[in-house]
C-alpha cells in the first residue's frame, strides 16, 4: 500500500529528520525547517520501503541507470537501482567540477534516473543531470524523498514522496536573526544523535 505524505512526514519526524526552528542551510540561506533524510536512510528497512514507493513513481520510465550526487544521493541511488535491476552510480565534486565516481561509466543513450535525498536549490541534481547529458546518456527524470521547492526549477520531470514549503531567507533578511533567535548550523545537527522515543 502506498505511503501518504502524512506517513512519510511521520517517518521523518520519528527519525529526527524533520525539525523546526532557526537553521542555516548548506546553501547559506536561513530557514525555519531542516530536513535530514540520512536519519531515515541509515535504517535499511526504511530505506527499502521509501525507495519502493519512489520506484513506483518512476516505473514507467524503466531506467537502466540510477545516479545520485554524493553524498546525499548515494544510498538512494543504490537501493533504487537494486529495485529496478539497474546500475547504481554516484557523481562527486572534483576540482570544482561534477564528475562520475571513479571507475563508473555511462553509455550513449542509456536511460538515467537522477536522484537525491532532499532537493533544496537543485544545484547538485542539475549538475549531475548536465553531466549525464554531456556524456550522451538521457535523463528520464529526477526522483527525491523530499522536495523543498527546488524541483520545480529543474529542466526534467521531478517526482518525490514529500513536498515541503519552508520559509527561507537570505541572512540579512531573516526575521529570526532580527529577533536574535539562536541559529543552528548544519554540522551541529548532523553531530547530534536523534532523541529516542520513550515507551
Amino acid at each position: 500500500m502506498a505511503l501518504s505524505e502524512q506517513e512519510v512526514t511521520r517517518l521523518f519526524q520519528e527519525a529526527g529528520g524533520l525539525l523546526h526552528g532557526h537553521f542555516r542551510l548548506s546553501s547559506g540561506l536561513h530557514s525555519d525547517t531542516f530536513l535530514q533524510a540520512t536519519r531515515l536512510l541509515q535504517d535499511p528497512r526504511i530505506a527499502e520501503e521509501l525507495c519502493a514507493e519512489l520506484a513506483d513513481l518512476w516505473r514507467d520510465a524503466s531506467p537502466e541507470v540510477v545516479i545520485g550526487p554524493a553524498i546525499g544521493g548515494i544510498i538512494l541511488a543504490y537501493e533504487l537501482a537494486r529495485q529496478f535491476h539497474a546500475r547504481a552510480l554516484f557523481s562527486e565534486r572534483r576540482n570544482d567540477e561534477t564528475a562520475l565516481g571513479r571507475g563508473f561509466y555511462l553509455a550513449r543513450e542509456e536511460q538515467v534516473l537522477v536522484v537525491d535525498d532532499v532537493i533544496t536549490t537543485g544545484a547538485s541534481v542539475r549538475a549531475t543531470g548536465n553531466l549525464v547529458q554531456a556524456m550522451g546518456a538521457q535523463v528520464v527524470g529526477v526522483g527525491c524523498l523530499a522536495d523543498r521547492g527546488g524541483g520545480e526549477k529543474l529542466p526534467w520531470p521531478t517526482r518525490g514522496l514529500l513536498r515541503v514549503n519552508p520559509k527561507e531567507y537570505r541572512a540579512e533578511e531573516c526575521p529570526q536573526c532580527r529577533r536574535a533567535t539562536p541559529l543552528v548550523e548544519p554540522d551541529e545537527l548532523r553531530a547530534q544523535a536523534p532523541k529516542r522515543s520513550q515507551g
